[in-house]
């Protein structure tokens, strides 16, 4: 018996052809369907399709939940039906209850992506890239599609044609504008509408930042080590040698791991906590929800990971960020001349944490702590990336219901 054997690689062409078959049938048998009723009718043309929905958000992942519940909670407040879509079978949305906001599981991977190029939508809103690229394509019964970002950085770092498709981009600053427009003129793409609406996500965690009991005014420097995960990480690159130096400080030292660090990189992950474990002075953490740790630390080093402006701008902590590489040659900054904004600002909100200053890492962090410039800094970098602040929900969905209400208006 001959065994035969497909790479992932060509699976998932092979899978994307099928869709697209599957797809390419089933609206030409929507066409014939259609043209049967028109000449059944008499040539008289029927009103739009009861079953087209609204607004509908396409998440790929339950982590953007913090992005869309206040969006979705504006729309209940505001009696506004909406569909919220997910490919997480255990996403928090799947247990809210809403009157106007139907929340449901379209399946993982692919088959959500095939349930979503089948969609009939007047507005499709959505924080996933690569629409129209991969698997998941512009559905023919889909009017508009609307990217929002889910962090305040660099829209350009997303993988090649991340946004390209897209007819809108909702943003927090103007050097996003500047960096889109760039890379449309430079591929000769049509202008996409781009609005700078704010961040749900920061001012919901501001909110909840105010909102939260004050914390105990005495207690021992803390410092929250984050990493992310993959080759380039802190951990990955520095091992127990970063720990020894953390520990070094005699500082309490919490480590908090990415959660895909778990899985991806589990056998260097297991020998560190091994032969590091928590203790008085150190302790693993794991907790879902990262406000808490967030919250208590005083300092915060980590590498490339957005992690690092939720905490600088909403808590108003300084960072230490690790050199680690940033390999650009797959991302849609990958031929800007021009340094992207994270790593202009970068340097002065912190200091750059690398092998030959992590002997010197107690002094670092004390420099951190103490020198008023980076307040400054702060605010500066505030100011720049997180624009509209604490009326991201209120502009993104007055945004989605004004240009839905543009688009019916010209379809008469």
């Amino acid at each position: 018996m001959i065994l035969l054997y497909i790479d992932p690689g060509t699976g998932s062409m092979l899978f994307t052809i099928l869709i697209g078959m599957v797809s390419a049938g089933l609206y030409a048998l929507r066409a014939l369907i259609i043209k049967a009723k028109f000449l059944f009718l008499g040539g008289r043309q029927e009103k739009q399709s009861e079953d087209r929905l609204p607004f509908v958000i396409f998440t790929d992942s339950k982590r953007y939940w913090n992005t869309f519940g206040p969006i979705c909670r504006e729309f209940e407040k505001r009696g506004e039906k909406i569909w919220y879509y997910t490919a997480s079978p255990d996403d928090p949305a799947l247990k809210e209850t809403f009157e106007h906001v139907t929340c449901e599981f379209i399946g993982e991977g692919n088959l959500a992506f095939a349930r979503m190029n089948m969609v009939k939508a007047d507005i499709v809103l959505s924080s996933t890239p690569s629409l129209d690229v991969y698997q998941w394509k512009r559905s023919r019964d889909t009017s508009y599609y609307v990217h929002i970002l889910h962090a305040c950085n660099d829209p350009v770092t997303y993988r090649m044609y991340g946004l390209d498709y897209y007819d809108a981009v909702l943003l927090s600053g103007a050097y996003q504008i500047d960096q889109l427009r760039w890379r449309e003129h430079s591929r000769q793409m049509p202008e996409k509408e781009l609005v700078i609406a704010g961040l749900p996500y920061m001012d919901e965690l501001q909110k909840r930042l105010l909102a939260a009991p004050p914390l105990e005014k005495a207690h021992p420097v803390t410092v929250l080590l984050a990493p992310s995960w993959g080759a380039n990480s802190i951990l990955s690159r520095y091992g127990g040698t970063i720990l020894d130096a953390l520990l070094a400080t005699g500082y309490h030292i919490i480590v908090r791991p990415h959660p895909q660090s778990y899985t991806s990189d589990k056998q260097m992950l297991d020998e560190l906590m091994r032969a590091y474990p928590a203790g008085e002075s150190l302790e693993w953490n794991s907790d879902n929800d990262n406000f808490d740790v967030l919250r208590r630390s005083d300092i915060m080093i980590s590498d490339f990971s957005g992690v690092i402006f939720d905490y600088t701008l909403i808590f108003d902590k300084p960072i230490l960020y690790a050199d680690t590489s940033f390999d650009r040659s797959a991302l849609d900054c990958w031929d800007m001349e021009e340094e992207l904004w994270t790593f202009q600002v970068l340097p002065k909100i912190g200091r750059q944490l690398t092998k030959e200053t992590l002997p010197d890492l107690k002094q670092l962090i004390d420099t951190c702590l103490t020198d008023p410039s980076f307040q400054k800094a702060r605010d500066e970098a505030r100011d720049e990336t997180w624009q509209g602040r604490g009326e991201g929900t209120t502009r993104t969905v007055d945004y989605l219901i004004a240009k839905r209400q543009s688009l019916l208006e010209k379809s008469l």
